[in-house]
């Protein structure tokens, strides 16, 4: 394995044999590997052995933000900054800043849900090896493929090749970084 490998792709024609193909690989202990498809295809985070998302704690972590910076914006333009007494009305009701926290969580739940998306995926990323392979236009259309990264422990350029084989691949090739 030169330092230059990125790792082997495998081409599938389709979705049930990528599924297949994907729980083998998952089965075979490979860490390093991810498949690319043209469209979603039910049940693959679980063929994969994914966990759910952390995306949800960001979203969660600005909603819980924006409340409580909305309540306590409120709290401080009332009661300090330019305390007004209105008709014997208190300085502070959450009645009234409701509207304004409800509006400031639904701003930075998104901030944060877009914020976790960048940070967890690793966005963006301008460039990945996988582009270098020669028929990746056809993975928008109609084919399916799966990569096995070259940094995985597990990999062997003729152990992956061998699982490839076994499972059926249509083409089997080499990435380059």
């Amino acid at each position: 394995m030169s330092n230059n490998t990125f790792g082997l792709v495998a081409r599938f024609d389709s979705p049930a044999a990528v599924m297949h193909a994907a729980e083998e690989v998952r089965d075979a202990g490979y860490k390093h590997w991810d498949v690319i498809t043209p469209f979603p295809i039910h049940g693959m985070d679980a063929a994969m052995g994914l966990r759910r998302s952390l995306v949800p704690r960001f979203t969660l972590v600005g909603g819980i933000t924006g409340f409580t910076l909305g309540m306590l914006g409120i709290w401080y333009m009332n009661a300090f900054d330019y305390p007004l007494a209105v008709g014997g009305k208190p300085m502070f009701s959450p009645m009234f800043a409701f509207p304004v926290s409800y509006e400031l969580t639904i701003l930075l739940s998104a901030f944060g849900t877009i914020g976790g998306m960048f940070i967890l995926n690793r966005l963006p990323m301008h460039y990945h090896p996988v582009l270098k392979y020669d028929k990746i236009e056809r993975v928008t259309d109609d084919e399916f493929l799966i990569v096995v990264e070259a940094r995985d422990p597990k990999f062997t350029p003729d152990g992956a090749r061998k699982l490839f084989q076994k499972l059926g691949a249509k083409e089997i090739s080499d990435l380059e970084n």
